[in-house]
């Protein structure tokens, strides 16, 4: 049998997990709807709030789409779908699925064809993201507990310890941006990319400050993204 990353095997097991997810969603929504009328909130009130919440579903929901056509293209459409319908984030998903492909010595740039690179990607991105969903249930409130120790014993000291750990975590991400700098200008790239992407969320910051438009502040992560997708391709075709 000839492997493909968009078999119809591959789209029944993701229209299985987006239905159980929806499935689970209308479940609470439900159990939350009875539990608000038993609290006596008017039916104008929770419809309203039900309204509200789905209009602001809509920026994350932007990025999750752009994640998802971002590893589509190397990895078929089904798997990403799966990936990013559950607990999966751009961010994470395609610094996983890049460093598996590059100790493999596939480039992420064309559709993978071979079976077994496809289920080392794969293994790798579910393996990965397991510990987080391990950790935070059983360890979130003494992690918590413990940074709120902290600040109570120093504050100054307990937001530079919070930021020191957000900074590690970014530097993370930044070591993939800044990987190919000696091959060249097209190695600069990424860089680019990431200070376009930068700049393009310090406007809608500026924006929200001074004129006060509170809604940019769900849509200024998919603009970002979307707006240096654009000028990296932009970029790219210029450079060469």
């Amino acid at each position: 049998m000839k492997f493909d990353l968009n078999s119809g095997f591959m789209y029944t097991l993701a229209a299985m997990v987006v239905v159980f997810v929806i499935a689970q969603s209308l479940f609470f929504m439900l159990k939350a709807i009875k539990q608000a009328k038993a609290m006596g909130f008017d039916r104008s009130v929770i419809t309203r709030t039900i309204k509200s919440s789905a209009v602001f579903t809509i920026a994350p929901a932007l990025s999750i789409l752009l994640g998802v056509i971002s590893l589509s293209k190397f990895l078929g459409l089904p798997l990403p779908w799966i990936r990013l319908s559950i607990l999966g984030a751009i961010t994470y998903e395609l610094t996983a699925a890049a460093s598996a492909a590059a100790s493999l010595g596939v480039s992420v740039t064309q559709q993978i064809t071979d079976p077994h690179v496809f289920s080392t990607i794969a293994w790798v991105m579910t393996i990965g993201i397991i510990p987080s969903v391990v950790l935070i249930p059983l360890f979130l409130k003494k992690i918590q507990r413990g940074i709120v120790k902290v600040k109570d014993k120093d504050n100054e000291w307990g937001d530079l310890f919070i930021t020191a750990i957000f900074l590690g975590m970014i530097s993370a991400f930044l070591g993939v941006v800044f990987a190919d700098v000696r091959s060249g200008i097209q190695g600069f790239i990424p860089i680019f990319v990431l200070l376009a992407s930068a700049i393009i969320m310090m406007i809608c910051g500026l924006l929200m400050k001074k004129y006060k438009l509170k809604w940019l502040q769900d849509y200024a992560l998919p603009f970002s993204i979307l707006g240096a997708m654009g000028f990296a391709v932009v970029i790219t075709n210029w450079i060469g």
